[in-house]
């Protein structure tokens, strides 16, 4: 835990997980460095087939609110955001209008993408351009940080649902996005030690050979042992003391976290499921967690998973 609130940068990978390739060096770096796992996800309901469905419920679920029906309907949750985590002031930014939507029912500030890219007035190089107004964003400016920051929290939303780009196109953007703040934040720099940087890629939409090419579980034929009794279930299939009754033991998304001095360096060496399920020491933690995880190190909530 660092002596000071830190301030987060989620950047998540909406349905590109098995866009990742060799050539993205930034997001293979970032996972030598970093905290590397899994955050899996329910089964999705058999109505869920649409894109726009799939990406509103998993967003709802980062943000642990419960998600049914269409669109944005359905979102429950009494509370927003800042209600919840003693005032935590969060964006989401994304160009994509329905995410927009949900940021507004959360209670946070919607940030169009686009839109941010068109105040460069600088011509500066557009992955420069927005990694340095993100960071500034959070009260790091020329490498220094500020006293008082315009957000506690950032998350980037950069999906498949962008009409105008190709996943080989996001995920060029999303390797340099990321090459460059670790340039930014590189280890004993100021910010290093303050800023939590989160990466996030999910699979969208999934297949019948995922279950076994992308199964998070350890043991093979357990289920059908006389002995699968004696076995402990693994934490996330639980909440407290209730057994979760629809996990999805396959195609999760893959989070690597980094804060200099701070987050745990794992064996990690690539961004990569089978590298995270050899390598990685946070294994799996259910998706609803992950908000409480990261406000925790904002010094937003009382304990790490609360």
């Amino acid at each position: 835990m660092a002596d000071k609130p830190s301030r987060a940068l989620v950047i998540f990978g909406d349905g590109l997980a098995r866009s990742v390739d060799q050539s993205h060096i930034h997001l293979h770096a970032l996972a030598s460095l970093s905290s590397c796992g899994f955050l899996s996800l329910p089964n999705a309901p058999p109505s869920d087939c649409r894109e726009e469905k799939r990406m509103i419920r998993e967003l709802a679920l980062l943000f642990d609110v419960n998600k049914s029906g269409d669109g944005c309907e359905g979102i429950s949750q009494r509370k927003s955001i800042p209600e919840r985590f003693m005032g935590m002031r969060a964006a989401l930014l994304t160009n994509n209008s329905s995410v927009q939507y949900l940021g507004s029912e959360l209670g946070i500030s919607s940030l169009r993408l686009d839109e941010l890219m068109q105040m460069n007035h600088l011509g500066l190089p557009p992955v420069d351009f927005l990694a340095s107004e993100l960071l500034k964003k959070l009260g790091f400016q020329d490498g220094k940080i500020q006293d008082t920051s315009e957000f506690d929290l950032l998350f980037v939303h950069i999906g498949v649902g962008d009409e105008d780009k190709t996943a080989s196109d996001e995920m060029k953007f999303i390797d340099a996005l990321v090459g460059d703040i670790l340039e930014k934040t590189r280890p004993g720099s100021e910010i290093g030690s303050r800023l939590h940087l989160s990466l996030l890629m999910s699979y969208g939409h999934v297949f019948k050979d995922d279950e076994s090419s992308l199964s998070v579980l350890t043991s093979k034929g357990v289920q059908n042992s006389d002995l699968s009794v004696l076995f402990p279930r693994q934490s996330y299939t639980m909440m407290g003391e209730v057994l979760r009754t629809d996990v999805r033991h396959h195609s999760p998304m893959l989070a690597a976290q980094w804060q200099y001095g701070v987050t745990r360096k794992d064996k990690a060496e690539s961004f990569s499921f089978k590298e995270f399920k050899e390598q990685g020491c946070n294994l799996v933690i259910p998706a609803d967690r992950f908000i409480h995880e990261v406000a925790f190190k904002l010094w937003k909530a009382p304990k790490y998973g609360a």
